[in-house]
């Protein structure tokens, strides 16, 4: 284990030191980040820090050093807080500084008071994040970070659920105190602070029905406290994060890795049933927020805990079998290495995904180039490398999707499965939108993060009416596919996010959607039991081959790719051509196909430019496919 433990249970004793050698020099600010960053670069020393995603939070002591894998679902209004602020002893009348920064409570000792009035005190900002888990995260993601964490962790004799639940107790009696205790109470809080005064539902109720209120949340139903999550079923914490750096850096539906200071102090979930004790520390012209804004953006720390940020990246990807960064020298070797062996995982990948596509090799090719494609940049408003793939041909209200997706799962680290019904496009919320009463982001089902799989299951359809929200859900959806992009809903206006998703749909008939590719399926063979089908075929692939194929589809996104000036003629040649051979039906967007097919036909054998034997495989592979729908088209009639 890395040494000096001290960093990981008691980080703030190690500000502390820094700010009592610097005093109020902005530089032990800067020292205290780059002591962390050395710290973590030691003997595999993330793997030494506790995971809020892995470690349930009351084996977590308070204020110690903690990580966290989230997505940002929301950002609040930045918050007003005391970087530094001095303290009087009541007796002594002795004064000491003290340090604001990644704390909640101020730190103030049974004989002391804050001096509000100190011409010492500093007011800082800090921006608060309001992070969830990253939405549809794979259970083998999950579960190799629980393997590859060393963390120790167990319930500690001076944080145990028994002794959590009872301070939620005292503060539940807070009314029965006398006034000089609240006093104290409110008067340890960080004056100046925004988010310093603290309101809290029912804290027994809300830890039984947190779990119920994750499955409301799928109907968008009210819950006790709804955690917002984007999808349904998700578990886990959602954090407010309080970020003290380059903020601007970060934005909504960001995926982040970070590390700081966990702070579930008991103070802030105290209940704030008497407003003006709540608010006497505040200039009244402030106290502006709401009873909802209130619960929102102040819920109980055992419910929503704090992480103050010492550390924060952007991740690339969240596979857990690959590097972080893909683009630091040290992963340079694993990335050459992994290449090398490229064509056998590839070769091996079209096998397993044959199998699940019921022996249709062709239908495979497309779902490794489907798997493997990304928006590598925009043009204007088109996003270039998008490639929704259409899965027609699938056997109608049979489960065949649901297995097949089941096997996507287990391939990608983030996916999603949307049953196409039209109860669900008619009541599901799929667009976020901004509750002003709340003065927050509600989240939507198409509030996910970048290179997330979306399989749209649309063999569910039935005949029906679609009533205006439905007919809103197919629009966003119809915009995603074509634009990549979701217009989040402001009321009085649309905000536009661009997005980065991967969307696949299964379909009995040509889908009702637009798709770049659509390929029918013509299966081989037809499993008496789907279920014992896909059952075997995962059972039947080795787990360190599972493992290859995850990395392959993670690591080939990331690789990049061009053309050659000789491969660029060769190519308008060869449109010039076929315009010649078949002037009616060979277009534009034919040539943009077949560059879409090519780029990611040659990225799947790990080939960085377009070489003339890629660029024919690529006009086979568009010809064969073509060749499919015609045949399905003659069979039944005007269907496709």
């Amino acid at each position: 284990m890395p040494c000096g433990e001290d960093w990981l249970s008691h980080p703030l004793g190690i500000v502390q030191g820094f700010f009592a050698q610097n005093g109020v020099n902005p530089d032990w600010e800067k020292k205290v980040i780059e002591y962390f960053k050395e710290k973590l670069k030691e003997n595999n020393a993330p793997k030494w820090v506790p995971s809020l995603n892995e470690v349930p939070l009351h084996y977590l002591k308070p204020n110690s050093f903690v990580k966290f894998r989230c997505m940002i679902q929301d950002m609040f209004d930045p918050e007003f807080y005391m970087g530094v602020y001095e303290t009087v002893n009541r007796n002594t009348k002795a004064r000491v500084l003290h340090f604001g920064k990644y704390r909640d409570v101020a730190e103030c000792g049974p004989q002391q008071e804050v001096d509000l009035n100190s011409p010492r005190t500093t007011t800082l900002e800090r921006q608060t994040f309001y992070c969830v888990p990253v939405p549809g995260e794979s259970t083998w993601v999950k579960e190799a970070y629980v393997n590859a964490n060393q963390a120790r962790v167990s319930p500690s004799t001076s944080y145990t659920p028994s002794r959590h639940k009872r301070s939620y107790e005292d503060d539940e009696d807070m009314d029965l105190q006398p006034n000089k205790q609240k006093d104290q109470h409110a008067g340890a809080r960080q004056a100046g602070s925004v988010g310093g005064l603290q309101w809290c539902g029912e804290p027994k109720r809300l830890e039984t029905e947190a779990s119920t209120g994750q499955q409301l949340n799928f109907l968008n139903l009210s819950s006790p406290f709804d955690l917002n999550f984007p999808l349904p079923g998700e578990k886990g914490p959602a954090c407010l994060v309080k970020v003290y750096e380059d903020w601007d850096c970060f934005k909504v539906n960001d995926v982040l890795e970070l590390y700081g200071v966990l702070s579930v102090d008991p103070v802030l979930s105290i209940l704030n049933n008497d407003e003006r004790d709540a608010s006497s520390l505040l200039d009244p012209m402030e106290c502006t927020d709401t009873a909802e804004e209130q619960r929102v953006h102040s819920p109980p720390a055992s419910l929503v805990p704090r992480i103050h940020v010492v550390l924060a990246q952007k991740l690339q990807h969240i596979n857990p079998l690959l590097p972080a960064c893909l683009n630091k020298e040290e992963s340079k070797t694993f990335v050459s290495g992994f290449m090398s062996e490229l064509s056998p995982v590839r070769a091996e990948l079209l096998g397993f995904l044959t199998h699940a596509l019921l022996g249709d090799s062709l239908a495979a090719e497309y779902l490794i180039l489907h798997l493997i494609s990304t928006v590598y940049t925009r043009r204007d408003v088109l996003p270039l490398g998008k490639f929704t793939v259409n899965l027609s041909g699938c056997p109608r209200n049979s489960t065949f999707t649901e297995h097949l997706y089941r096997i996507i799962q287990h391939l990608v680290p983030a996916s999603f499965r949307l049953q196409m019904t039209i109860e669900n496009m008619n009541h599901l919320k799929f667009i976020p939108h901004k509750d002003y009463t709340a003065n927050r982001l509600v989240s939507g089902l198409l509030q996910l993060p970048s290179n997330t799989s979306l399989v749209i299951d649309e063999t569910l359809l039935e005949q029906g009416q679609l009533d205006t929200p439905g007919v809103h859900n197919v629009t966003a959806l119809s915009n995603l596919i074509t634009w990549q992009k979701v217009d989040y809903d402001f009321s009085y206006h649309q905000m536009e996010f661009p997005c980065n998703i991967n969307v696949f749909i299964t379909s009995e008939g040509r889908s009702l959607l637009p798709a770049d590719c659509q390929i029918h399926l013509q299966p081989q063979l037809v499993p008496p039991n789907m279920e014992e089908y896909t059952d075997s075929l995962l059972s039947a692939v080795l787990p360190s081959l599972l493992n290859k194929f995850r990395i392959y589809l993670t690591l080939l996104r990331f690789l990049d790719y061009s053309i050659s000036d000789e491969i660029t003629k060769a190519v308008e040649d060869d449109f010039v051509e076929m315009r010649k051979n078949d002037p009616q039906s060979i277009t534009a967007d034919d040539l943009h196909q077949l560059l879409i097919v090519a780029r990611f036909l040659s990225l799947s054998a790990g080939q960085t430019t377009l070489s003339r034997e890629r660029w024919l495989r690529a006009q086979q592979l568009e010809s064969l496919r073509r060749t499919r729908l015609q045949q399905q088209k003659c069979v039944n009639g005007n269907e496709l």
